[in-house]
């Protein structure tokens, strides 16, 4: 099959990339960069030479949009908004402009949809959005906000041959330099891994190969459209899946870290605490309910893997 990618230099997108390569597909990117083999320029927001990519393509994978990894200022959250839309605007142009569109847009969207709560897990069907909670910074509303505008331009384009499924993607757990995970073992390593105010919030994750196959997955299957969770099974309080990471990779203990302290490490390492303290408790209803298998459904066998491929 022809792939095309769009936003896929980034750390997800490598990902899915080469892993698709891999297995005979064609694959080509669309990126902001200067394109190397099998890279082709856009800008993420006006139709161009690149559209032809996706006119006789197969399947359409858009991961575009700024990195959620910075400090969440009105700038920054400004364009994370307008990367999202646009990007994903200009990508159902093409397909709606195309004289052999795609079979399959498979669209990039966040696990970050849905509520911070504690009570229950949020699938598709029953899950509860975010927005309206009490006692959270007001500023998550905004992120909340953005996932909700990247569902709805997808949902709104005019792409009437196309399927369309927005991938509601949990943290991509992979052993790569500059990642989620890498970021998560270095605090282990550091023995800074411990609980972070308190730690009872829920971390969603999925390993980064079950992420791969639930792309090859929903690609392949013609019944599935709409928000499709990407989520390994068994999400975990962040307490109890740091002590998990800090036992695969031998670290004997971890500081416990308030709130405050949060802060002001995220405020140095130029991130924001969102991505700490926001509990996420997110759960694959369709992928399971379709008859997906998850190679890494618990974290500790996971951690596992992903300790020894980082050793390794």
């Amino acid at each position: 099959m022809k792939i095309v990618i769009p936003g896929g230099t980034g750390q997800v997108g490598a990902i899915v990339k080469q892993a698709l390569a891999a297995t005979g597909h064609d694959v080509v990117v669309l990126t902001r960069r200067p394109p190397r083999d099998r890279e082709v320029h856009w800008d993420g927001a006006t139709l161009g030479p690149w559209a032809k990519e996706i006119d006789g393509s197969d399947v359409v994978v858009n991961l575009a949009g700024r990195s959620v990894n910075c400090r969440y200022t009105p700038a920054n959250l400004r364009d994370m908004m307008d990367s999202r839309v646009d990007s994903t605007r200009v990508v159902g142009e093409a397909i709606a402009a195309a004289a052999r569109p795609p079979r399959v847009w498979l669209q990039m969207s966040t696990a970050t949809i849905y509520a911070h709560r504690f009570d229950a897990p949020n699938d598709e069907a029953t899950g509860v959005l975010g927005g309206a909670e009490s006692g959270v910074p007001g500023y998550w509303a905004y992120s909340v906000k953005i996932a909700k505008a990247w569902e709805r331009t997808q949902e709104q384009a005019e792409t009437p041959y196309t399927r369309k499924v927005s991938m509601r993607a949990a943290m991509v757990m992979s052993p790569d330099r500059g990642g989620v995970f890498d970021a998560l073992l270095r605090m282990a390593r550091l023995g800074l891994g411990g609980p972070v105010a308190g730690g009872a919030q829920y971390v969603s994750w999925i390993h980064d190969r079950d992420f791969v196959r639930a792309v090859e997955f929903l690609a392949d299957r013609d019944d599935l459209a709409g928000p499709v969770n990407l989520a390994a099974p068994a999400p975990l309080p962040q307490r109890t899946f740091m002590r998990v990471l800090r036992a695969a990779w031998g670290a004997p203990a971890g500081l416990p870290t308030t709130k405050w302290m949060a802060e002001l490490g995220a405020f140095v390492l130029r991130s924001d605490t969102e991505l700490l303290l926001k509990s996420r408790r997110v759960v694959p209803g369709r992928l399971l309910e379709a008859g997906f298998t998850f190679a890494h459904a618990q974290w500790p066998q996971a951690a596992d893997d992903l300790v020894r491929r980082v050793r390794g």
